[in-house]
């Protein structure tokens, strides 16, 4: 746990050897979905963060405001004292690790951002999306392998490796007195997808004073507009042109869970990165 800011932070870590990666996680997941990776990358080390009002993390205010993210990882940069390290983040948590280049400009060396939530830069002057449908997420549950169970053949979770699923089902449950809840509360999430389009979200300011090598991981599931997508890439299409050394690779027939669909795919980049 890193303690000592406003809230409470979890941090999974894999010891080894080689360049630190620090892995970030999509919107109402956590650190544990990295474990089918790690078991990729025997011998690496690397430190997973549950964000903010995620898995064993400490809850925070609403609204869910972006840049918090960034803050909160920054406070584990300085924790662990990375420097030169391999920045992977998942969706939000790829917005969040490029949101560090500002905080924290020693602490990565080169970058892997799979389906990163950043827009084309024009989606930030427009309305935000309405995730309210999150708010009739069943959350509590009897047990792990019924939470299992209710999704395994539901989508997205049925495009997913099985054991991933129960990954999220073990890890993303907490306890309280009437049973098991959601430990991301679906209001924390709902006011993260309305805040992603807020002005203070737009990190093209930043994406164009990064200089590392960037690879950008994009699923071929394009969003359309109007209703929003989880499904579908919330990547703009030319976001690895927008970086001085960017990289773009589509990956055909996957979703937008990329690492919880093809973990061997998202490894293979980890390794090229070196």
């Amino acid at each position: 746990m890193v303690t000592g800011g406003a809230v409470d932070l979890a941090v999974w870590e894999w010891p080894g050897e080689g360049p630190p990666l620090l892995l970030a996680h999509s919107t109402a997941f956590h650190g544990r979905l990295w474990d089918a990776v790690m078991r990729l990358l025997p011998g690496r080390r690397a430190l997973a963060i549950d964000a903010r009002s995620h898995g064993r993390s400490g809850k925070g205010p609403l609204p869910a405001r972006w840049p918090a993210f960034g803050a909160d990882l920054a406070r584990v940069i300085d924790h662990f004292g990375l420097r030169g390290a391999v920045a992977v983040g998942h969706s939000m948590g790829g917005h969040a690790l490029v949101q560090t280049a500002a905080l924290r400009p020693a602490a990565f060396s080169r970058w892997l951002l799979i389906d990163p939530t950043i827009y084309p830069r024009e989606r930030y002057s427009q309305p935000p999306f309405d995730g309210s449908f999150t708010l009739r997420r069943k959350a509590r549950f009897d047990s792990v392998e019924q939470m299992f169970e209710r999704f395994r053949n539901r989508q997205p979770f049925a495009r997913w490796r099985p054991e991933i699923l129960h990954d999220y089902c073990q890890f993303g449950l907490l306890a309280d007195p009437d049973g098991l809840v959601l430990a991301c509360p679906p209001a924390f999430e709902a006011s993260i997808y309305a805040e992603s389009t807020a002005p203070e979200a737009d990190l093209y300011p930043v994406i164009a004073g990064i200089s590392a090598p960037v690879v950008v991981m994009r699923a071929g599931m394009e969003r359309g507009a109007g209703a929003l997508d989880l499904s579908a890439s919330p990547t703009a299409p030319d976001l690895a042109s927008r970086f001085a050394r960017g990289r773009d690779i589509l990956v055909p027939g996957r979703s937008h869970y990329i690492p919880m669909e093809d973990p061997e795919a998202v490894a293979e980049e980890i390794r090229r990165l070196g």
